[in-house]
């Protein structure tokens, strides 16, 4: 099993990132948080053109296979940017729904954009109002009702602690949105309607990866802003970064992203169903970028200061974004119960 990238899925990272560089992404959330969508569509019609969404569809559909390691590395690239809208929401409802009447080729073109509910958060929905397509992911195992901000109460399940069999609905209704903590993430009130057919192991496994990959590149950007600002800002005639306590918070930092990596492409293989991959490397590589991303985030806020807390700082963006996406498709308590119940089992 290879878990270092190879020269295509490099090479497509690379130029996922200069799409990216080039759109300002920090002015793109501004502008989505704020109501105007349309520098955030043209930025996702930018990435599609690439063909990112048809790495997640069947050729005999228009798209070009089943890559979920080249998507898990285009995602990264994105976390790291911290482009808004639901973007794993739309690939993962792409992959799962060729072929059905609810399926749109203007999905792998970029026009049109897909949200879906996470189970655990009984009901909503990311940004369903700036969606063009909203469903309801259902679950036979129960969930706690979600707090205010849309993220799960206590003890509650998400799809990677073994959810049981789930069906798919389209949206007959949607509220009005709810603030999250990340500003660029709406949530939205969705009620089912129609039940569609379509693959939802494959919906919430694609989900579950792609929000893990968002969350490493998320948490490795947290950290790159850390490094800069902690070699630029001095105290006391030095650089805080020659401070020993600040070396060792940047290198726990460092460390714990570092080893989600290689989870991460496990993860990516054990989706693609790799004969030498292990299903519970999913939730584990969940579980783990969640983790270094809010390591990288406590960080960032102890280097960066009062700094770290103002809305106009850009940083500020991406420490809400990891703090929404680590309980999104899988808090970490669930995926390491996930892990551990397949581990316990007899026999």
């Amino acid at each position: 099993m290879r878990l270092l990238p190879d020269q295509d899925q490099t090479a497509y990272a690379r130029t996922v990132r200069r799409i990216l560089a080039d759109a300002s992404p920090p002015k793109v959330a501004r502008a989505w948080a704020a109501g105007d969508h349309a520098p955030g569509r043209a930025l996702w019609r930018s990435l599609a053109a690439t063909g990112l969404p048809a790495l997640a569809v069947p050729e005999e559909h228009g798209g070009v296979g089943w890559y979920p390691a080249e998507l898990a590395a285009a995602f990264v690239e994105i976390g790291h940017a911290g482009a808004p809208g639901p973007l794993v929401e739309t690939v993962a409802v792409a992959a799962a729904l060729p072929g059905t009447p609810a399926w749109s080729e203007e999905l792998l073109t970029g026009e049109r954009l897909a949200t879906v509910t996470d189970p655990a958060a009984r009901g909503y929905a990311v940004d369903a109002h700036a969606a063009d397509a909203a469903y309801v992911l259902t679950h036979e195992t129960g969930a706690v009702p979600a707090r205010g901000d849309g993220a799960p109460g206590p003890g509650s399940r998400g799809p990677a602690a073994g959810a049981g069999p789930s069906a798919l609905f389209t949206a007959a209704s949607r509220g009005a949105p709810l603030p999250s903590v990340d500003p660029t993430r709406h949530l939205i009130r969705c009620a089912p309607g129609e039940a569609v057919p379509g693959d939802t192991g494959r919906l919430r496994a694609l989900a579950t990866l792609l929000t893990a990959a968002q969350l490493l590149g998320a948490g490795q950007a947290l950290l790159a802003g850390s490094v800069e600002y902690a070699g630029a800002r001095h105290q006391f005639g030095r650089a805080i970064g020659s401070f020993q306590a600040v070396k060792h918070q940047l290198a726990d930092a460092a460390v714990a992203l570092e080893f989600a990596v290689p989870l991460l492409r496990g993860a990516a293989l054990a989706v693609r169903g790799d004969a030498a991959a292990d299903p519970r490397d999913l939730p584990a590589a969940k579980a783990a970028c969640a983790r270094a991303a809010h390591r990288a985030a406590r960080t960032a806020l102890q280097v960066h200061g009062a700094l770290g807390y103002t809305d106009e700082y850009d940083l500020t963006l991406l420490l809400r974004k990891a703090h929404a996406l680590r309980t999104a498709w899988g808090t970490e308590a669930a995926c390491r119960a996930a892990v551990l119940a397949e581990r316990l089992l007899p026999g």
